[in-house]
């Protein structure tokens, strides 16, 4: 298998999409961030010191999502047809689990764009919470889906070790 974004001289290159057909294409990602109890707490009960840890997350994820070709230099600037970020508390995880669906009609697919919502999102939740401690570990972020393009659908299986926590 050759990597896409590595010429015949093994130097970084954007892929040229021009020749490729445009169709409808998704992509869903998700990850967690694990926190104390107390940061948890600030976070179901909106008493951060920054305010809605939630909903401030999600907004931060689209906006991530829309931005993804000037965070990541390779990347194609993909006209965006819908962005849906989903920050949810989970006491069992003992943090927040965030998931993300990103839809485009293009060349390119739109990966890259979900999994930058999910970081976001994440990294949002750590920045609006961090005063109550600096222990929280963000992880599992993942690629769950996405159809569409050259290459297909693809799903990850619900038994990969890399997605155990999705659960």
């Amino acid at each position: 298998m050759s990597l896409s974004h590595v010429d015949e001289s093994g130097r970084a290159r954007m892929v040229d999409v021009g020749t490729k057909p445009v169709s409808v294409r998704t992509a869903r990602a998700a990850g967690v961030i694990r926190m104390s109890p107390a940061a948890l707490a600030l976070v179901e009960e909106n008493s951060g010191p920054k305010g809605h840890v939630l909903t401030t997350a999600e907004l931060a994820g689209v906006t991530a999502a829309k931005r993804t070709s000037e965070l990541i230099p390779l990347c194609h600037p993909v006209p965006l047809d819908h962005v849906r970020v989903v920050a949810v508390a989970d006491r069992d995880l003992a943090g927040v689990r965030v998931e993300a669906e990103v839809k485009a009609e293009g060349k390119t697919g739109v990966e890259m764009e979900a999994l930058t919502a999910v970081t976001a999102a994440l990294l949002t939740v750590y920045d609006m919470v961090k005063a109550a401690g600096h222990t929280m570990e963000i992880g599992n972020v993942r690629l769950l889906e996405k159809t569409g393009g050259t290459h297909g659908d693809w799903r990850r299986r619900p038994d990969s070790q890399l997605s155990h926590e999705a659960r």
